[in-house]
């Protein structure tokens, strides 16, 4: 399993660890042929607008919105708000997820928090997951293809699914659970579509 880490800005290199813990061969992504012979992308947490102004300087916005119509792209945090359709303001995005985000809907760095919840997704089911949130995006919104996948327990969404496309509001990557790693391999090696 051949997965690529966008590795711009943000926490690629926590991203690759945990990947690399689970088999799989890594990328670090940083220009549109590092994405040839990759069955998935994650697009790390980070500032949205600086990815998304590399993401313009290396030309990787049409190559990427290519290869999320059939393989696998999770993006966590900033990567969430990349994908979005809908941001509520003018940056540059990658646009191939079906939702609204709310930037910053957390707050500040300082208000930075994590929660034990269940996860009916990832196996096993029964064991709680620890979230962290560091000022993640909420999902307000989702319509035509793509669908919620968890809420917090106040009903705040904070991700969907897509096909093949993943969004999540906070950082598995800074957890020694690797199930949300897994779970994205299973989906990158899945034959759904968009």
């Amino acid at each position: 399993m051949k997965i690529g880490v966008l590795a711009l800005q943000g926490d690629f290199r926590e991203h690759r660890i945990s990947l690399e813990k689970l088999g799989a061969d890594v990328t670090e992504v940083r220009l549109p042929g590092h994405l040839e012979g990759l069955q998935g992308l994650i697009i790390p947490g980070g500032e949205s607008t600086a990815i998304g102004k590399l993401l313009v300087a290396f030309d990787l916005i049409e190559p990427l919105r290519a290869f999320g119509q059939t393989r696998a792209i999770w993006g966590t945090c900033a990567g969430a708000i990349l994908l979005a359709k809908e941001v509520g303001r003018d940056q540059p995005l990658i646009g191939l997820m079906d939702m609204e985000v709310q930037r910053n809907a957390f707050g500040r760095q300082i208000d930075s928090f994590e929660m034990d919840i269940p996860v009916p997704f990832l196996k096993p089911a029964e064991q709680p997951y620890r979230l962290t949130f560091i000022r993640g995006p909420i999902i307000t919104r989702v319509w035509g293809r793509a669908e919620e996948v968890l809420r917090l327990p106040d009903g705040r969404m904070i991700a969907a699914r897509q096909g093949k496309l993943f969004a999540t509001s906070f950082h598995p990557e800074l957890t020694d659970d690797l199930r949300f790693h897994e779970y994205f391999l299973e989906l990158a090696k899945s034959e759904s579509t968009g």
